[in-house]
C-alpha cells in the first residue's frame, strides 16, 4: 500500500530536514552502511533512508531510536535522568488540565 502525502509547513520540513541530517551524520561518523543501523534499529533500510531524507511520514518512535543510536540527543537533553525529570514535569502539568477537550456549546440568544 502506498504511502500518503504529508503537508507540513515549512518550519516543520526544515526541522524534519535536520533530524534527517544528524542522524546521517551520526550514521557516517559511526562509519555503519543504512543496512548496520536498520538492523540495529530494526527498521528497514528503505526507513533509514527516508528518516535521513526528512520524509515526514516516518515514525517519531523510529526517529527517537535513529537519533539515540547515532548519539544524538533528542531535545537536547543527553542525560537520561534530566529527561526523565522533563517527562514527569511533563506528566505534572498535564494531570492538571481537563482529560478532555470538548467544543465549546454555542449559546443561542432567542429572546426578542
Amino acid at each position: 500500500m502506498p504511502k500518503r502525502h504529508v503537508s507540513t509547513r515549512r518550519p516543520v520540513e526544515d526541522a524534519l530536514k535536520v533530524t534527517g541530517q544528524l542522524i546521517q551524520g551520526g550514521r557516517l561518523q559511526r562509519k555503519w552502511p543504512v543496512s548496520e543501523l536498520a538492523a540495529r534499529a530494526g527498521v528497514s533500510e528503505r526507513t533509514v533512508r527516508a528518516a535521513e531524507e526528512g520524509a515526514p511520514g516516518t515514525s517519531f518512535g523510529t526517529v527517537l531510536e535513529l537519533l539515540y543510536l547515532t548519539g544524538n540527543s533528542p531535545f537536547g537533553v543527553d542525560d537520561p535522568v534530566e529527561l526523565a525529570r522533563m517527562r514527569r514535569r511533563g506528566e505534572e502539568r498535564l494531570a492538571l488540565l481537563p482529560s478532555r477537550a470538548r467544543k465549546r456549546a454555542v449559546e443561542v440568544d432567542d429572546d426578542f
